[in-house]
């Protein structure tokens, strides 16, 4: 039972503090006390403190160590053993802000818009805080049950919901930018003039071919062993294929058609991968590339700049250019379903715009 103590005021009136004590093994391991005006309002608020915190586990909950979301942040990142390169840097960002320092207990959707709202105000763009937004939620949704940590993912979906009315989030723009002839040329002679000041350097000519030939992302492409090639079937062991669903051990047998094939039989065995870089190496080179070509401006929206990953877009909508059809062209890309495909196909021409391209024989020596 708790008991109630009488105490004069300054102003000569009486308080009455209410007092609640539980003990386990001869100790106490949780005390509260609140003063009322009356001793009725006091005995009330005994009664229903008490059987609030005489409920299973309430007397544990009460004595957990505080949790932030930066803590829940750490442990999150500390567990997943593959987590992107753009995710884990929204949410080492997201620990800079105010509403990471809170205690996960006290985080409400209203907390949430208004972490929206600081971004935006600091000029991202509403498809950019509803990346933001995403990979947060998936710290709400896992903290409770991995962790222990009580951040409430009703309060997050509420959140969602409310930003997307506000139209203050919104689905990223899907890229469609593929690259001229033109532009490809610029860029080969940019990385072949490179090649020979520096010969150690990345073959980014082979690199930028492959990557269209092949339709393969840059880091796929940087994964690819020798002993993943079926020179004899035309085809590639592509690893950890992207998939939504699938982070790891999703291996899909890809077609090679003949002129990334070409391209890999040119390359030197000096080691277990057939090009041994990194992905964020090449990224680097063709992002710099564009910039110094003015391919790329500032003035440019993102979603109209050439990255190297539009290599891609152009590479299968080659395939269906030429002709090829669905299934075909997923037998390259490594497409489940049509869905995922179909924004691929972009078709501007018939027939095939690389015949006879004065690149094609120096990429494939």
């Amino acid at each position: 039972m708790g008991t109630i103590m009488a105490r004069k005021r300054k102003d000569g009136k009486t308080g009455f503090t209410a007092q609640l004590v539980r003990k386990k093994d001869g100790k106490i391991v949780w005390r509260e006390a609140k003063t009322f005006d009356t001793k009725r309002e006091a005995q009330s608020w005994i009664h229903w403190r008490e059987a609030e915190i005489d409920k299973p586990g309430a007397i544990e909950k009460l004595t957990k160590g505080d949790s932030t979301l930066s803590d829940a942040i750490d442990k999150y990142l500390a567990a997943k053993r593959t987590i992107g390169r753009t995710k884990e840097q929204c949410l080492r960002t997201i620990k800079t802000f105010p509403i990471a320092s809170k205690d996960s207990r006290t985080i409400r959707s209203v907390d949430i818009v208004a972490f929206a709202d600081e971004l935006l105000s600091g000029g991202r763009k509403p498809q950019t805080v509803g990346n933001y937004v995403s990979h947060l939620a998936a710290i709400f949704r896992d903290a409770k049950a991995a962790w222990d940590i009580d951040l409430d993912y009703a309060e997050m979906q509420a959140a969602q919901r409310t930003l997307t009315r506000l139209e203050k989030t919104s689905k990223s723009e899907e890229r469609t930018r593929r690259p001229t002839l033109g532009e490809l040329d610029k860029l080969m002679q940019h990385f072949a003039d490179r090649q020979i000041r520096a010969p150690h350097s990345a073959p980014m000519c082979k690199l930028i071919g492959f990557g269209i030939f092949s339709t393969r992302r840059q880091e796929e492409i940087t994964r690819i062993l020798w002993a993943d090639l079926d020179e004899q079937h035309s085809r590639i062991l592509v690893r950890d294929l992207k998939h939504p669903g699938q982070k790891k051990g999703n291996n899909v047998w890809c077609e090679l058609v003949p002129e990334a094939m070409a391209i890999i039989k040119s390359m030197p065995r000096t080691g277990p991968e057939i090009f041994p870089y990194t992905g964020d190496a090449i990224s680097a080179a063709f992002t710099r590339a564009c910039q110094f070509l003015e391919i790329n401006t500032e003035e440019m929206p993102e979603v109209d700049r050439l990255v190297f990953h539009s290599l891609r877009h152009e590479g299968i909508s080659r395939l269906f250019e030429m002709g090829r059809t669905i299934p075909l062209a997923a037998s390259v890309s490594g497409h489940r379903t049509w869905n995922s495909l179909k924004r691929y196909t972009d078709i501007k021409e018939t027939g095939d715009k690389y015949a006879g391209w004065r690149w094609l024989e120096q990429i494939t020596k």
